[in-house]
């Protein structure tokens, strides 16, 4: 398994609970990668193709529901929140049988969907997923591996934007994103809306701050925070949810999304029967389809591994 966003981690555990032995590399560990930016709020965004998407997130969807009622200590909560985009207001969204109580919004001018999701705190959810990767025997190690490993019968490439390289695919495209965090002022829901120039605008409370955000930026590489933007965030979340006016700013990241023209999760056999399934591409959306690819890609390990018990890289 290469990669330890969340796609990664949540495939190895997947990999795990099924029997596999599991051995987890990357060159950024959890909590360094654009996972540890998202606001991670469940809602499919910049990912495709739809059919398939919808598919992942509906089964995203009742695992997060499952981690928040039986296991808190995930940092999952289930949220209720108003989507007041103009996507949102033009019909019922493309999405919505995934979601159990999507609610319409009439009242005034505000026109939108009201409905409940989960919402997950990276910073608590990420090291859950490795301890849970590790409780059944999987490992996780730092290494910044030239290409895809070739001393393993089966190989998992969850490399996000790095499948550039690991995979020659320059079909991988950034989509910046930059958030703000701020200090949690007793707000429990969530709300999405357009802002300015296009980009969103999302308050996401999480279990002690809260996430504002936001921008996407397709081919923009630029890692570091621009003072400019993180005003023009304050100013539209503040607009939108005044509580939020004398909210401390604890800190500004920015993520690079792996987009691409479509998700790629799909197997292939290289040199000698080597098995690599790859699966990378999300966009917008790693969180909110993790379980369901995750699910995926059991399936076409089962169905397609080399004879032979698999071997993870060292």
């Amino acid at each position: 398994m290469v990669g330890a966003g969340v796609i990664g981690l949540t495939c190895a555990v997947r990999l795990a609970e099924a029997g596999y032995e599991v051995g987890v590399v990357a060159r950024d560990l959890p909590l360094e990668t654009t996972s540890a930016v998202a606001a991670a709020l469940w809602y499919p965004y910049y990912a495709f193709p739809r059919d398939r998407v919808l598919a992942w997130a509906k089964t995203s969807y009742a695992e997060f529901e499952r981690l928040a009622s039986t296991e808190p200590e995930s940092g999952v909560r289930m949220r209720s929140g108003r989507d007041l985009t103009r996507a949102s207001a033009t019909g019922r969204p493309w999405w919505a049988e995934a979601v159990p109580d999507l609610r319409r919004l009439t009242a005034g001018d505000t026109c939108g969907w009201q409905f409940e999701a989960p919402v997950v705190d990276t910073s608590v959810y990420l090291p859950w997923l490795v301890d849970r990767l590790e409780a059944l025997g999987g490992t996780l190690s730092r290494s910044a591996l030239p290409a895809l490993p070739t001393n393993a019968s089966i190989v998992v490439n969850c490399t996000g934007l790095a499948a550039r390289r690991m995979a020659g695919d320059e079909g991988v495209l950034p989509v910046r994103g930059q958030i703000c965090v701020v200090e949690q002022v007793g707000l429990t829901e969530w709300w999405l809306a357009d802002g300015p120039a296009g980009h969103p605008i999302y308050v996401i409370p999480r279990l002690h701050d809260i996430v504002l955000g936001g921008t996407v930026e397709p081919g923009d590489w630029e890692t570091r925070p621009r003072e400019q933007t993180t005003q023009e965030i304050l100013e539209a979340t503040r607009a939108l949810v005044p509580e939020l006016a004398g909210a401390r700013v604890i800190r500004q990241r920015v993520g690079l999304r792996p987009a691409r023209s479509s998700v790629r999760l799909e197997s292939e056999y290289v040199g000698e029967g080597r098995l690599v399934v790859h699966c990378y591409g999300h966009g917008g959306s790693g969180i909110t389809l993790s379980w369901g690819c995750a699910d995926e890609v059991v399936e076409l390990v089962r169905s397609e591994a080399p004879a032979g018990p698999p071997v993870p890289p060292q």
